[in-house]
């Protein structure tokens, strides 16, 4: 008897660990392509052809995205507010790579 609880008890913790592993890449994977978005309008924002790769301005919108998020948790504003300062953020990441590239002859 003590064994099927335990057993039964196995099934039921790995069904909530792996229920949460999925949220969690999920929830990853919504960032990626909300990132890859903000990095998107970003570029829009600067002025000027930019030489960075689409990679590399996926990367910033991810990271725009994360922080972003971060900084309207910390003053508490949501939504739209958070949408906007992600964006911001991006395009300030856009310009900072984009400035340091800037110069540079490619051979």
């Amino acid at each position: 008897m003590w064994i099927v609880l335990l057993i039964l008890l196995g099934v039921i913790v790995l069904f909530v660990i792996a229920g949460a592993v999925v949220g969690f890449v999920l929830k990853l994977l919504w960032w990626i392509i909300i990132g890859v978005i903000i990095g998107a309008l970003a570029r829009l924002l600067v002025p000027g052809k930019q030489t960075i790769g689409w990679l590399a301005t996926a990367g910033i919108g991810i990271a725009g995205a994360l922080l972003g998020g971060i900084i309207a948790h910390a003053i508490d504003v949501g939504g739209f507010l958070q949408f906007l300062i992600a964006v911001a953020l991006a395009a300030v990441g856009v310009l900072l790579l984009e400035g340091g590239t800037r110069g540079r002859t490619v051979v």
